[in-house]
């Protein structure tokens, strides 16, 4: 190609991202914010905030709008996940489980059928979804799954326990991975669609939780539930790729989120350090709150940057597994310390709730642990970099944004 010719990397957002960023941003300041203390403070998830989303279209916006979605593109989900967050992480959360782990996944691996009954409503916000992976002996160790699944003519049984399910107790659908056969490992998992009103479905809340007071997480408790072959995600033995890949979108949205979050302690750092006096000066005059401050900046900008590739990347339907993993261990762990750093900035003040950073440093710890540790995020990181670890397409890869109505 000529000089002159080549094309060049835009780091702008489009027309239609413009308009989302600025309705999530009204919405956060409308919404959530004027409340989100005594929703914090009284342990409650206040549901008609994903009510007034599904109402906008935003409980499917990167779903096709021939499924109910927006139609919009990833990086718009990422908008969006980034805006509820600097509000609070719970509503984030909600949009990540719904849309990012089990619609997502749906998308991507659901028969026709399976979109039609379950995907569609989900995009409309009329149904909400969840995902059930986790369970008390298999966290980051997802292959060693004790939840059972034995064939039984047209249906399966299954019983076990899914532990931290966000969403647990208001999600109308659930995706859970058992295991079919104990023998094969990891070989042995598949993902079924369970619905909450099949019998023998339970949950139960979860409480004492360090943070996201304001959020949902539970239990299923599955007792001899019945699910019918045509509920069955993907081919027996598959559950453990299909499972890997709803973590790369859920991931996704986790890193997105906290990028919310970083910009929410530098917002509300900055805003103190303007105010707060001390030795006859605004204290953002001291050079170490200037050092925190500035490292916050540095996060959030890295962190958006990281988001926004793997966001490009999904959009071009090109497997992002390792780019995604790189977003979330660094937006999470920036996540984390600038949440903490926005507690030095307050001082005594910020170890009380009149401030929202003890809010942040709470939920800010979920992050780097939830959807791969950031132990797990190292070692990933580190398998790629020595060539021990090298992605492959899917059978069955995410729908690219520009091609998959066509």
């Amino acid at each position: 190609m000529e000089r002159g010719y080549h094309a060049l990397l835009d780091f702008s957002l489009s027309h239609e991202q413009t308009q989302l960023q600025s309705m999530m941003k009204k919405f956060t300041e409308t919404e959530i914010l004027p409340f989100i203390r005594t929703w914090d403070e009284d342990h409650h998830f206040e549901m008609p905030v994903v009510h007034k989303l599904a109402k906008l279209g935003l409980m499917g916006v990167c779903i096709p709008e021939k499924y109910g979605g927006a139609g919009m593109d990833y990086n718009s989900l990422a908008i969006v996940c980034e805006e509820l967050e600097f509000g609070d992480t719970a509503y984030r959360t909600a949009v990540s489980v719904h849309i990012g782990l089990n619609s997502m996944t749906l998308l991507q691996w659901g028969s026709e059928e399976q979109k039609q009954k379950y995907l569609f409503p989900q995009a409309q916000g009329k149904k909400l979804g969840a995902f059930g992976l986790t369970e008390p002996d298999a966290g980051s160790d997802a292959g060693s799954l004790r939840t059972r699944a034995v064939r039984d003519g047209d249906s399966y049984i299954l019983n076990g326990t899914k532990l931290w399910i966000s969403m647990a107790s208001f999600a109308d659908h659930f995706l859970i991975f058992a295991n079919v056969d104990p023998t094969k490992g990891h070989r042995g998992i598949t993902a079924f669609i369970v619905e909450r009103t099949f019998p023998g479905v339970t949950t139960r809340p979860i409480r004492g939780k360090l943070g996201i007071h304001g959020g949902d997480t539970g239990e299923i408790i599955l007792e001899d539930v019945r699910v019918p072959l045509a509920n069955r995600l993907g081919e027996d033995g598959e559950g453990f790729k299909i499972a890997m890949s709803a973590l790369d979108n859920g991931r996704f949205t986790v890193a997105a989120g906290a990028t919310g979050l970083i910009r929410a302690s530098l917002f509300a750092s900055v805003r103190y350090a303007h105010e707060r006096k001390t030795f006859g000066v605004p204290i953002a005059q001291h050079q170490l709150v200037k050092q925190m401050i500035a490292k916050m900046e540095a996060g959030y900008q890295t962190s958006q940057l990281l988001v926004y590739r793997a966001g490009y990347l999904k959009n071009k339907g090109v497997r992002n597994t390792r780019e995604t993993s790189l977003a979330k261990w660094i937006a999470c762990d920036a996540a984390f310390a600038s949440a903490n750093d926005a507690i030095e900035i307050h001082g005594a003040s910020g170890y009380s709730n009149e401030y929202p950073v003890e809010r942040f440093l709470r939920n800010a710890k979920a992050l780097v642990i939830y959807e791969g540790t950031r132990e797990i995020h190292t070692l990933m990181q580190a398998d790629y970099a020595l060539a021990f670890r090298e992605d492959q397409p899917l059978n069955r890869m995410l729908p690219a944004w520009h091609e998959r109505d066509e």
